[in-house]
Parts: C-alpha cells; structure tokens; sequence
C-alpha cells in the first residue's frame, strides 16, 4: 500500500474505490460504490466512527478529512447479506495488535440479517468481531495516521517565521524527498527557493527558419531551462515589420528581455563568456512583462495576405450552378458527376454572349488551369460528346487530405514558390518539434502547433499549381519536401503503420492533391522521383500509359533520393528538407549521415558488411552488390572507409548481410 500527498491508495491490481458519504445515529456510513474482489462485484460498507479530529462533509465527499485511524471494519454484501471476506493473497498477512485477540470464525447469520456493526476501539477490544482485512487496515492506519502526522507536523511553521522555512526548504536539495514508514511511501514535494523566486518576466527573440545563428540561440536558452517565445518570422511573416521597427533592421536572431531589445548571438556569446548571464537576466526580468514588449504569437490567427483572385473564377461559377452534372454511361462504364462539352460550350454562348470558338478556348483555358478534367485524361477541352468533371468531383477527392470542402479558386501561385513557403514552415516545426539530430519527431505537439495549422492552409495552394514550370533541380526539391511533409500529416491524422504490408496501403491511400491530380506517398517516391519504376513487391508501375503525371516524373533516378526520404520509423533516414539551390550538395551529406549513423556496419574478422536494407529494397537504383560498396566508401567517415577499403582490395570474398528493419515510429 502507498500514502501519496496524504492519500492511501490501495495496492497495485485494485480499482481505486469510489465512496459516497451518508450519516446515520451519529455513525459515519461509507458506502463504496464500486470495488472488485477476486472474480465477483462486491457492494460493500465501511463502518467509521469519528474521531474528535475527523471531519466529515457530507455534501463534498471529496472534502472529507476522516482519518485512517478512525476506520473500524470492511464487510461487503453478497446476495443481499453481510459476508466476512479473507483478505487478498497479495496483502500481508495480518496479525492482531498487542492486547487484541484473534476474531473467532465468523458466525452464520440468522434470519439472514447482516452482523452487528463492529465496535469503536474505546469499547472492549475482546467484544470486536473484525474481519480479517478489517484489522488490516485498521492495523496499518493506526501506525500510518501517526507517522503521517507527525512528519507532516515538523514541516509547519508559523508565517513569520522566516528562518526556520528557509532551513527547511535547505533540507530538501532536490525539491522532492522520499521516506519510508513501515511498508508505505510518502513523497513530499516542495517549492525551492528558485522556484519562489522565478524570473517574472519573458524572453522572446524573432528567428528565421534554417538560420545557424538563431538554433544557437535556442539550444542556448533550452540548456539553461529557460522559457522562451520564439518568432520564426518565415511562418508569421506580418511580425517582420515589427522587427524591423523595433531593432531597425530585418536580421536574426533578435532577442528582448521584456520590451528592452538585448541582441542578437554576439551579445549573448560576450555576457556568456564574461560569467554575467545570470545576474543580467534577473536585473532585466525581475519585473512583470509590459504589454510593449513582442506578443507571442496566438493560435488560429492568419495573417491578412491579399489573394488575387483567378480572372475565370466568375465563369466558373456560372458553370457550376447551370451544366447539367450528372452520372453518364460512357465505354461500359458509370462515369459520375460529369457533363458533356457541348452543354458547357453551350452555357457559356448562352451566359456570355461569345461565338462557339471562342467558347471552346475557354473551355481549354479551364482545363490548363485546372477547373475541369476530361474524365478519362483523354484531351484538354473540346465541343461535342466528350465527358468532362469539375476537380472537386474527382473521384480520387474523398482520399486527399488537402481537400477541405472546395478546391482553392484563387490564382495559382508559383509551384516554387509554394514549394519554398512549405519548407520553411515545416523547417520550424522541427526545429521546435524534433529533437537535435532530428531522430525523434513529437507528432503530439506538432498536431497542436500554430506551425501546422499554418502548413495544412498552406497545402491547399498546391490544388491548382503548374507543376510544369519547375527546373529538375526545383522539382527534386519540391517533391522530396512534399514527401516528408506529407509523412508527418500521415502519421499525426491516420497513425503510423508498423509493418511492411500494413505500409502498402498507408503509402497508396494518404494523397494531396497537387496541380489538378492526386498524388499519394507511393507515387511521389516511385513514380515522380524514381521515373515511373515499380515499387518493392509490386508488379505495376504507378503511373500507366497516358497518365499526365508522366510528364511530371523526373528523366533519371538519383540513387541519394533514399537518404532524403523519411518515412516516420526508426530506420528510416532522418526527416529534413531541401533547397533546390544546393539539392545535390543536401543529398550528399543526407547520405553521408545515414551510413555514418547506423545505415552501414563492417565486420573484418567475418569479412561482412551489413547494409541498410533499403540498399535490397530499391536495388535497381543503387547497382550489383559491389558497385554499391565502391560508391559507399564516399559516404564514410574514415574508420569504416579504412576498413570497407581493406576488405575490397585484398581480393577475398566480401559477404553482404541486409540489416533487420525497424518499422516502429520515430517518436
């Protein structure tokens, strides 16, 4: 059994007893509401009789003061009578107190009425017909109650009373001391005289996404405890101008105590080094924080950025209110929520007085915009019995988690940009949200983030992007930052699958839709950045012939795209993100982290080399066996390239043993 802050708790395995208060003669009756006993439901009373220090509340049971010691015996009722009961096999085995002797066997009942209610102690303790998990619990409360009182009792003192607090407080280094008292614990937990003492004010500083000076800064404040708001001013892009007022310039870190501006690392580094942090802090922040100084930033405020509106958004209405949608037979199938290109050319003569040519380029500037599709990907737009749907009937629409109940009809911005924005938000969510070397992602408070809230706004942009406009450099980049980015809303909205199999689906099922079409985990990797090859264990390609995406996909693999892609487990290579500016040089040092991680082990004395298995999964891409080891040793640190060199040039065989995965989450 265990008393914590005064509270006995009964041992581990039973339910914690709920207990309605009532009073009857005088006699406090506690009914326990709910217990269990072995195997059966037990209803039960427990009998107290107050002490002159108990204090019972009958309206607030959970105020009620009423001491163990005041507790006399346990009887429960089965079947409507009172039963004594043995106590548990797991409690110790009672033994009566000095000058008590042992109950004798319980007695049968009569008439089935219940036993008389056991005697208080100030009565005859030979007249006592305790059940045995009674005079337990009246054995060990006894001892309990004293013990309990007595140390609770040394730690009082009188307000003013100064010194002897102080002196306390002093005996208690850690904050939390522990003492025994005959088989149960108590812990007592203090305040220590920093925590009475802590700093009333704030520190804030205004950072940037991927800036080395502002994680020193962060690491700085996080290793000394100290709580800190931080204003990443690539994801609240409207608080620039307010550093800019403030400091008269745009460059972070920028770091205030309170209102009064301190500086940016330099400053920090020189009180640092002088020894001074501490009293500087304390003289700056030993006041309360005025409302001058940076206001963290609120959850669920955008910031007002003006969205140009698409010059066609008003024909498209128009189109949407009066084509008639409806589900059409066409090739032996049951095509849904379509429309026939003659009714549209129609509509728009009709609505906006243009001849049919002029209509019908219309229509074609719908589809490149991505308004409507040809329900078969067949043509862009053209008049007469050629099927056509709005994007948001699309049938791949219910799957894509960008999708919040319209598509964006705002003029599309540029795919790079985009592109741009979502690395920078998801770049400080991780820098918030990850641990240092990014091993260990909390999906927990990355879901509760402003951060994210921002990134899945921002992911409806992506609905109408021109894809087409990127560089191979820009649409590397992007589509491994939409891969990982998309991991991360996987796992935080649908879990993350442990397993080879149950990854099939989770890969294929989560999608966005990105310029009009879908796109899932497994297209992004096995059909964008690995040029339309099958997946491990698959025999289709993900994208069939006259897929549109075809045109997306990159001409050639880059073998380093595997050291860049997480996908939320363990073994997994760690989640970042990428610029398109320095793509190649990324991936390199994506891969050289990896293998010097836990990608790549050598074994001389075996002659083995043990490999990622990833290296087995996608072995089309990296080459024959030892082609892939001569091409590792670039990415090693100089221990096991010495050793991977050595096995390769004495001309002996080089075994290649694939390493167990581990599909656990990167939590």
């Amino acid at each position: 059994m265990e008393v914590i802050n005064g509270e006995l708790l009964k041992p581990a395995g039973e339910e914690k007893l709920g207990i309605k208060v009532t009073e009857s003669n005088g006699v406090v009756d506690k009914e326990i509401i709910k217990t269990r006993y072995g195997n059966e439901n037990l209803s039960s009373s427990v009998h107290f009789s107050p002490s002159s220090n108990s204090n019972v509340n009958q309206d607030d049971p959970a105020g009620d003061t009423t001491k163990p010691e005041d507790i006399i015996a346990v009887t429960p009722k089965i079947n409507g009578y009172r039963q004594t009961i043995q106590p548990d096999f797991h409690l110790p085995k009672p033994e009566a107190p000095p000058g008590l002797s042992p109950s004798p066997p319980s007695q049968p009942y009569e008439n089935g009425d219940a036993v008389a209610r056991s005697k208080s102690l100030s009565e005859s303790f030979t007249a006592v017909d305790m059940p045995s998990i009674g005079k337990f619990i009246k054995e060990r409360s006894n001892s309990l109650s004293e013990r309990i009182s007595k140390r609770f009792s040394s730690l009082k003192f009188d307000d003013g009373d100064d010194d002897y607090m102080n002196n306390k407080v002093k005996s208690f280094d850690s904050g939390v001391t522990e003492f025994k008292i005959s088989g149960l614990k108590v812990v007592v937990m203090l305040k220590s005289n920093d925590e009475e003492e802590q700093i009333k004010g704030r520190v804030s500083f205004f950072s940037r996404s991927n800036c080395r000076d502002c994680t020193a800064v962060r690491s700085f404040f996080r290793e000394r405890g100290l709580k800190f708001v931080e204003i990443n001013i690539d994801v609240y892009r409207q608080r620039e101008k307010e550093l800019i007022e403030r400091t008269g310039s745009s460059q972070v870190p920028q770091i205030f105590f309170n209102d009064k501006l301190f500086g940016g690392l330099v400053a920090l580094n020189s009180l640092r080094n002088s020894g001074g942090f501490e009293e500087r802090l304390k003289e700056m922040l030993g006041k309360k924080c005025s409302g001058d100084a940076p206001a963290p930033p609120v959850y669920g405020f955008d910031d007002h950025e003006e969205e140009s509106t698409d010059d066609m958004v008003g024909m498209v209405k128009v189109l949407r209110q009066r084509l008639p949608i409806q589900d059409r037979l066409m090739k032996m199938k049951i095509v849904k929520n379509c429309f026939a290109g003659r009714e549209m050319v129609e509509v728009l003569i009709h609505h906006f007085d243009c001849g049919r040519k002029k209509a019908v380029e219309i229509g074609k500037q719908l589809a490149r915009k991505h308004f409507i599709h040809h329900v078969f990907g067949e043509n862009d737009f053209e008049d007469g019995n050629h099927y056509y749907r709005f994007l948001e009937h699309e049938p791949f629409i219910p799957k894509c988690y960008n999708f919040r109940g319209s598509t964006n009809d705002s003029e599309p911005k540029p795919a790079v940009v985009v592109g741009q924005r979502l690395n920078k938000i998801m770049s400080a969510i991780l820098e918030s949200y990850a641990s240092d070397d990014r091993r260990h992602v909390d999906y927990a408070g990355i879901s509760k983030s402003e951060e994210f809230r921002r990134y899945v706004n921002l992911v409806q942009d992506l609905h109408r992007v021109d894809l087409l406009k990127l560089s191979q450099d820009e649409k590397l980049a992007f589509f491994l930052n939409l891969h990982n980015a998309m991991i991360i809303h996987a796992v935080i909205r649908v879990g993350c699958p442990e397993g080879a199999i149950e990854r099939r689906s989770f890969s294929s099922n989560f999608q966005y839709i990105v310029g009009g079409s879908s796109f899932s985990l497994n297209t992004i990797t096995n059909g964008i950045l690995r040029s339309n090859r099958r997946s491990p264990y698959s025999l289709v390609k993900p994208f069939g012939t006259g897929d549109k995406r075809l045109e997306v996909a990159l001409p050639k693999v880059n073998p380093l795209i595997h050291f860049g892609l997480c996908i939320g487990t363990r073994s997994s290579p760690t989640v970042r993100f990428f610029t398109s500016q320095g793509i190649e040089a990324e991936l390199r040092s994506a891969a050289r982290e990896f293998f010097q991680r836990s990608g790549m082990e050598v074994d001389l004395e075996k002659r083995t080399v043990y490999l990622t298995r990833i290296i087995k999964w996608f072995s089309g891409d990296f080459g024959q066996e030892k082609e892939i080891l001569r091409c590792i040793i670039n990415y090693l640190d100089a221990t096991k390239a010495g050793l991977l060199t050595h096995l390769l040039g004495d001309g002996g065989p080089v075994n290649i043993v694939y390493q167990d995965y581990d599909w656990s989450i990167n939590s």
